[in-house]
């Protein structure tokens, strides 16, 4: 592991005990923000949202789940309100794995469990397919439980991928950003669209940006289904994996100590109707993450 970050900072903090914190990490070019809930010395949770969503997709889930835990949702590095990386630097999966380890060793967390969502889109996701599985590969014994909603691990990359068209930023009404968002991403409801745009859009000079990075579009790093069946095989922890009906093969999670469930509802439904899904990952953190979380290592963040 690399050297602890000790600064972790609540940016805004309610007056309800189960009140939502804004969380600031310092990282060498930047910061990463992210938001808690729950009590701080709660069972730890982390939450990592999918391609080009940020931790506010977790919004509406994680009130609904138990009290007694604590969940951190970040914004991944060139999402939401996290810094970007500098000009010139890959987002490849190594360097997200090597940010989730900045995020657990500022919480200075020892042992907890992993919500993850997506899949993103037919590409190899490197914000989200790779970082919660590859963590999970790479630190067994960090990982007891993991919640993979509409994600079921490592998928090997096509041989061919096509090369996309050179991406400008660009600027938007409000109005405008929030139909752009609804037209690439149908499974998101209105409500559902502005929620991710609270963190997904940043003012410049009087005009509205996506806050997100478009660097992290274009992945050079690729692995094989060798590879990937070999990382998935290292995999310690219990896994839930929430899919819609006939996403995913059965035989794709069958390397997993899993329990999977399908759910009627579409990419988002987490988001856009989170009763759907919180009794089962309520009833999957209480039954797996704390039985499996029960000796003394895990510590809660010192906030």
């Amino acid at each position: 592991m690399i050297q602890a970050l000790k600064s972790v900072r609540h940016v805004t903090t309610g007056t309800a005990k189960q009140a939502v914190s804004e969380l600031c990490i310092p990282v060498p070019w930047g910061e990463i923000r992210g938001k808690a809930w729950g009590p701080d010395h709660g069972r730890p949770v982390l939450c990592l949202h999918g391609w080009a969503d940020n931790c506010g997709t977790f919004n509406t889930l994680l009130p609904l789940l138990p009290k007694d835990f604590r969940y951190v949702a970040v914004d991944l590095v060139g999402h939401g309100r996290s810094s970007h990386r500098p000009p010139g630097v890959l987002y490849a999966f190594p360097s997200y794995v090597m940010d989730v380890c900045r995020v657990v060793d500022a919480l200075q967390w020892n042992k907890f469990s992993i919500i993850g969502h997506s899949m993103g889109e037919n590409v190899f996701d490197p914000a989200s397919i790779w970082c919660f599985p590859q963590f999970s590969a790479l630190y067994p014994e960090m990982v007891d439980a993991m919640v993979l909603l509409d994600s079921y691990g490592f998928l090997p990359t096509d041989s061919f991928e096509k090369k996309k068209e050179d991406m400008k930023t660009r600027v938007y009404t409000y109005e405008k950003a929030v139909e752009r968002l609804l037209v690439g991403n149908q499974s998101l409801t209105e409500e559902s669209a502005k929620i991710l745009l609270e963190r997904g859009l940043v003012e410049v000079e009087g005009v509205q940006q996506l806050a997100t990075s478009l660097c992290f579009q274009k992945n050079i790093v690729r692995i094989s289904l060798e590879q990937s069946l070999e990382l998935q095989s290292r995999i310690e922890a219990s896994v839930l994996v929430k899919s819609e009906v006939e996403l995913f093969p059965l035989t794709a999670v069958s390397l997993f100590q899993n329990t999977v469930v399908k759910v009627p509802g579409d990419h988002h439904v987490h988001l856009n109707n989170p009763e759907v899904v919180a009794p089962l990952v309520s009833e999957f953190l209480q039954n797996k993450a704390v039985s499996a979380s029960g000796s003394k290592d895990v510590h809660a963040p010192k906030l």
